[in-house]
């Protein structure tokens, strides 16, 4: 007799796969404040895009893979005269968002960046609304963007609130791939049965290692990872669209599906190791919740985990100016995640490495009272040798209460303290920050700045009478609806 593992009847859709695809088909957004947060996320999202525009270790991965390449109703990549395929330019945004860790993040038992997927919804949408127009059809709107947008940041966030890929050695820009798969299916008018097939695709992915991310090999690839997931996306959806099968059991096929092979644990007491199943949890259903509750990374490019504790570091620094050489130890008191990601000591190889690196992001905030993308790059670190002395001094310890309240879905604070002593036995205050300046409790005073952050982002770039028009669709919600997609991108073309 067959064991039930070796049995060919094809099952359904595991139910993870169909809520994914019952949702971004059927979910109408109704929140007014997820319309407008939306609206803001792009903002941002778009003027990290700008910035990084002037790294040229970003700039050197752009563009088409046959140079000179040009595609009939391609995707423009924002800030670039880039007309590409979907694909290609899906990257291109994707890794353009995400170059200087500066873009939206939302944290959880898995962390990630939900507008990572804004590659896809971008490219795809630009790359529909010059197709229709090129049949006398009427292109897209920017409402539709905005609904892909909380359609993805609701899928990717949802699916982090109680799984943590992380624990297992997989890397967050998995989700990328899950979401920006579904929306692009749904953009695509896909059906049911396809938007089941590309998520199913997308699953089967498997999913980067963390190492990139972490010592002792961070490096760039973590800048350009969820480029290549929401392209990856697009790949899938584009595939599940032209007919290719999907694969039902993707997650929950016993050895071969996704929670077996990827989402257990092995256990190293046993003389031969055999997997704990794991499956995933969900603490919610899907809504609008996620891009309600959106981080805003608004004054400093960090990982964000260390934001608080840069907003402590800054705070002090006018504090102890003229004293860093009597500084005997700074101690910095935060919650398990930050201590787990981006707590390092020892050399740093790069700037990828150093904006991962918490005693590296407090040490730069003590000593110049700011952070900004240059902060991390060779040259700077060169040039201020101070920084890693102060980094030896650096003590990082866990409050529980910190842990606890960063789980708890009626705070979610990112909490951290810094506090700095002297050889000759005196100190500061310890300044405690519970919330970021991009909290959603944070709104009423972050959300000014955010909007200068952008007009100083898209200055990089566009001359100032370009940034200002830009700037001035954004000002007005049901304009900004209306506008069709493939002018608003016309917009930002250098």
């Amino acid at each position: 007799m067959c064991s039930d593992s070796s049995r060919a009847d094809r099952p359904d859709y595991d139910q993870v796969i169909q809520d994914i695809a019952d949702y971004v088909l059927k979910f109408q957004v109704d929140s007014n404040e997820a319309w407008r947060t939306s609206r803001y996320c792009l903002m941002d999202s778009l003027g990290c895009a700008c910035l990084a525009l002037g790294f040229p270790e970003c700039t050197k991965l752009l563009g088409p893979l046959a140079e000179g390449t040009v595609v009939p109703n391609g995707a423009r990549v924002p800030g670039t005269q880039f007309r590409m395929d979907p694909v290609k330019s899906a990257w291109d945004i994707g890794a353009t968002i995400r170059w200087l860790d500066y873009n939206d993040t939302w944290l959880a038992a898995e962390w990630g960046h939900p507008s990572d997927n804004l590659g896809a919804i971008l490219a795809v949408s630009d790359y529909l609304s010059r197709k229709k127009i090129s049949v006398g059809e009427p292109p897209l709107k920017m409402r539709t963007v905005l609904e892909a947008m909380v359609k993805a940041y609701e899928i990717q966030g949802v699916l982090a609130l109680a799984n943590s890929f992380n624990r297992v050695g997989l890397d967050h820009v998995l989700l990328v791939r899950v979401a920006s798969a579904a929306v692009t299916a749904w953009l695509k008018a896909g059906s049911r049965e396809e938007v089941m097939a590309a998520v199913s695709l997308a699953w089967v992915d498997g999913s980067a290692l963390r190492t990139y991310r972490h010592a002792p090999n961070t490096g760039s690839r973590k800048s350009w990872a969820a480029g290549d997931a929401t392209s990856r996306g697009v790949r899938l959806a584009e595939m599940a669209l032209g007919g290719e099968m999907g694969v039902p059991s993707a997650l929950t096929a016993k050895q071969w599906g996704f929670y077996d092979v990827s989402f257990s644990k092995t256990n190293a007491d046993q003389k031969i190791k055999a997997p704990v199943n794991r499956q995933f949890h969900f603490s919610r259903e899907y809504g609008s919740y996620v891009i309600e509750n959106i981080l805003f990374k608004i004054s400093y490019p960090a990982e964000f985990h260390s934001q608080t504790a840069c907003e402590a570091a800054i705070i002090l620094h006018s504090k102890i100016e003229g004293r860093f050489a009597d500084i005997d130890k700074v101690v910095v008191t935060t919650h398990e995640s930050a201590i787990r990601i981006i707590s390092k000591t020892g050399h740093l190889a790069n700037a990828a490495d150093r904006d991962h690196c918490l005693q590296y992001i407090v040490a730069v905030g003590l000593l110049f009272g700011d952070l900004s993308a240059g902060c991390y790059e060779n040259d700077f670190h060169q040039d201020h040798p101070e920084i890693d002395e102060l980094r030896k001094k650096i003590e990082v310890v866990e409050d529980k209460r910190y842990s606890d309240e960063y789980l708890d879905p009626n705070k979610r604070s990112i909490a951290s303290a810094v506090q700095v002593f002297f050889r000759n036995g005196s100190e500061t205050e310890k300044i405690e920050v519970e919330y970021p300046l991009g909290h959603r409790r944070r709104r009423q005073e972050g959300m000014p700045l955010l909007e200068e952050k952008f007009r100083s982002n898209l200055l990089s770039r566009f001359p100032p009478h370009r940034a200002e028009k830009i700037i001035g669709l954004f000002k007005e919600q049901k304009k900004f609806e209306e506008t069709p997609v493939n002018r608003f991108m016309d917009l930002l073309v250098i």
